[in-house]
């Protein structure tokens, strides 16, 4: 297995992905699968905000999982915050995957001079809470019923983990 910059050719596999945990699982609060116009879009914007998709594939070429991370709000003081986002595909899940994602995203994050990540988890999703806390991510909060799918209330962890970046932050 290696680790790679994710492009868009990798579009259908990452999609397959995204549709998987919308269809069966609260990893995402959608309820609706997307479609590749969504995939086109969604790179469109990592590559305006120059947000990388890094990702695992096997000697197949096939996508194991992957990561990436966005702007956490628009307001322009929240500049030096993202929210990250990783995803294992179902066949490769307990295989350490996680861990290499999430410590890609961490150096992307620290080169960019980036200051918070921020990790929005179902609360209930106990081995990605456990992944972020292994990498010092502390629960800042939980959102009581914030979501609703599957016939439930859902509950979402805020997980931060603040880096040592910028060295010298600035406004504007």
């Amino acid at each position: 297995m290696r680790l790679i910059n994710c492009s868009e050719e990798y579009a259908p596999q990452i999609l397959e992905i995204f549709n998987d945990a919308i269809l069966n699982s609260t990893a995402l609060y959608d309820y609706t699968p997307w479609t590749m116009e969504t995939m086109r879009i969604w790179f469109e914007t990592k590559r305006l905000h120059n947000f990388p998709v890094i990702g695992i594939v096997n000697s197949d070429g096939k996508l194991m999982g992957f990561g990436s991370y966005g702007q956490f709000r628009i307001r322009p003081a929240y500049k030096y915050t993202i929210e990250n986002s990783l995803y294992v595909h179902r066949d490769f899940r307990g295989q350490g995957l996680g861990k290499i994602l999430l410590a890609e995203l961490i150096e992307r994050a620290k080169l960019q001079q980036f200051h918070c990540i921020i990790g929005v988890i179902d609360a209930e999703n106990a081995v990605s809470i456990a992944l972020h806390q292994s990498f010092g991510f502390k629960n800042i909060g939980t959102f009581k019923e914030v979501g609703y799918k599957f016939g439930k209330w859902l509950d979402a962890s805020f997980m931060q983990l603040t880096l040592q970046t910028p060295e010298i932050p600035t406004e504007g």
